[in-house]
C-alpha cells in the first residue's frame, strides 16, 4: 500500500483526513481513495477534535437524546455527546443526558433495535453519526430503521460525504469531494479501473481494509 496523504481541514486545522490512493472495494461500491479513519476514531486528542468540528453544525435548539455510532465513531460519539450538552442542547429523555449507541444490523443490513435498547430510540431524537457515506445506501438504510423503530431523526453528521443529503435529511460533514476533487466511487459492475484492468489493492469496510496479494 502506497504512504498517507493528508488533507488539513479549511475550518479546522486540528482536524486532518487520511487517504491512500488505490483500487477498493467496498460493501456498496469500488472507490479510488481509502479514506483512513482509524487514528481520528481511536485517539483521545483526534477523536476530541472531530466532534468539537461535529458540534458547530448544530445550533442550541436542536433537541438530541441520542447519538447512534456507525462506522466504529463510538468514541466519536462520547466526545460529540459531551460537546452538545456542554453547549446547553435540549435532551427530552427524563435522565437529561444522551445515550450513545451501536447499531445491530441482520444479516440483509437492516438495523435491529431490541427490545431493551428500544427506549432509546422510539419517540426519542436521534442524530445518526458516520465515518463517511458515498452512495448514501447505508445511509439510507439506517435512516429508514429509526424511522421504522419510532425515532425521529435529529440530525446526520459524516467525517467525509460526497452526498449533501440522503432521503431528505441534510448532511453536516468536515471533509467533501471538494477536499478530495478526483475522488471516484464506482458501482461494482460499472467499475471503470475493474474495466481498465486495474487490480484491486483492498476490501474495505468501515472497519478497516485488508490488502488483496497478487
Amino acid at each position: 500500500m502506497q504512504d498517507y496523504t493528508k488533507i488539513p481541514s479549511k475550518q479546522y486545522p486540528d482536524v486532518t483526513l487520511k487517504v491512500i490512493p488505490g483500487h477498493f472495494v467496498t460493501p456498496n461500491s469500488h472507490i479510488n481513495y481509502y479514506i483512513d479513519m482509524t487514528t481520528m476514531k481511536t485517539r483521545q486528542n483526534e477523536a476530541s477534535a472531530v466532534a468539537r468540528a461535529l458540534s458547530t453544525e448544530y445550533v442550541a435548539s436542536t433537541i438530541v437524546d441520542t447519538i447512534v455510532c456507525m462506522d466504529g465513531t463510538e468514541v466519536i460519539g462520547a466526545f460529540l455527546a459531551e460537546e452538545l450538552t456542554k453547549a446547553g442542547f435540549v435532551s427530552m429523555n427524563q435522565h437529561k443526558t444522551i445515550y450513545v449507541v451501536t447499531p445491530e444490523y441482520d444479516h440483509a443490513g437492516q438495523m435491529i433495535v431490541r427490545d431493551n435498547m428500544m427506549m432509546m430510540i422510539q419517540n426519542k431524537h436521534v442524530l445518526l453519526l458516520l465515518a463517511s457515506t458515498t452512495t448514501g445506501k447505508t445511509l439510507g438504510r439506517a435512516i429508514e430503521g429509526i424511522k421504522y423503530y419510532g425515532g425521529l431523526i435529529s440530525g446526520v453528521s459524516a467525517i467525509f460525504s460526497t452526498a449533501s443529503n440522503v432521503a431528505g435529511c441534510p448532511i453536516h460533514y468536515l471533509f467533501s469531494k471538494a477536499d478530495l476533487p478526483d475522488y471516484k466511487a464506482y458501482s461494482a459492475d460499472s467499475c471503470q479501473m475493474c474495466a481498465a484492468g486495474v487490480p484491486v489493492d483492498a476490501i474495505c469496510n468501515g472497519f478497516g481494509y485488508s490488502e488483496v496479494r497478487h
